[in-house]
């Protein structure tokens, strides 16, 4: 895809219109409930929560495949207390061993593919010390968010450090097979660019937990919400805590 828009104001666009929140605080309490972690943050993106967790005493590596997130997060105030690596699952470094292991914002859906999406759970389980805890978030496919996902209601206007003002919107198509594929349009200082195309899986309760267990997890507990509500029952997610077993 082609863009005028930099690198690094992409990153910087994405930190405006992902602000921290109540799934920021929810991950960052998991963390904590052990101290001194070794954590693993899979998916990283400009280091949000790696920096948080690491500012809470505990040692991180990021790892993500855009190289302008990653650039984004070394820049970052206390970025020298975070391992930042280019890469998927494949480049966890094989002599790491991790007492929890995170995947934050829905990064788990954007691994739309399910051989992939097998593989990173088995990197994942590898590198989890026997008690190791997983943690992430995946929307719902039952909630249908992908119906709000339109111009009207996505719309936002945002100032970037550098002065450049973007417009920006989403649309998406109808859900196929458990795949949505969205488009991001944006308008920079007036001119239009060429949307920016993704594709979500939006993964059943039930093919999370066989999925899994596939994969060497004994699950725990899947969420609803942010504050521990059922599944059907919160924001509309599927919070899923799940264990490598000793």
């Amino acid at each position: 895809m082609s863009s005028f828009m930099t690198g690094a104001q992409l990153s910087a666009l994405y930190d405006q219109e992902n602000l921290w929140a109540e799934d920021d605080d929810f991950f960052l309490a998991f963390v904590n409930e052990r101290p001194n972690s070794r954590v693993l943050d899979l998916g990283c993106g400009t280091g949000r929560i790696s920096l948080a967790v690491a500012a809470a005493g505990h040692r991180v590596v990021g790892i993500d495949p855009n190289p302008h997130s990653l650039a984004a997060a070394r820049g970052k105030h206390g970025a020298e207390g975070v391992t930042w690596i280019d890469g998927t699952s494949a480049q966890i470094p094989e002599a790491a061993v991790f007492d929890v292991a995170v995947m934050t914002a829905h990064v788990a859906q954007a691994i739309n593919d399910d051989g992939d999406w097998s593989r990173t759970l088995a990197d994942v389980n590898d590198a989890l010390l026997p008690g190791g805890r997983l943690v992430f978030d995946s929307r719902d496919p039952a909630a249908r968010v992908w119906e709000h996902w339109t111009p009207a209601k996505t719309q936002s206007r945002h100032t970037l450090p550098d002065g450049c003002i973007v417009e920006a919107w989403v649309d998406s198509s109808p859900e196929t097979d458990g795949l949505v594929a969205i488009a991001e349009h944006r308008l920079v200082d007036g001119s239009a660019e060429e949307p920016e195309t993704s594709v979500l899986a939006f993964r059943t309760e039930e093919q999370l937990r066989k999925d899994l267990n596939l994969a060497g997890f004994t699950v725990d507990r899947i969420y609803g919400g942010w504050h521990g509500e059922d599944v059907g029952r919160g924001q509309g997610e599927l919070i899923v805590i799940a264990h490598k077993p000793n």
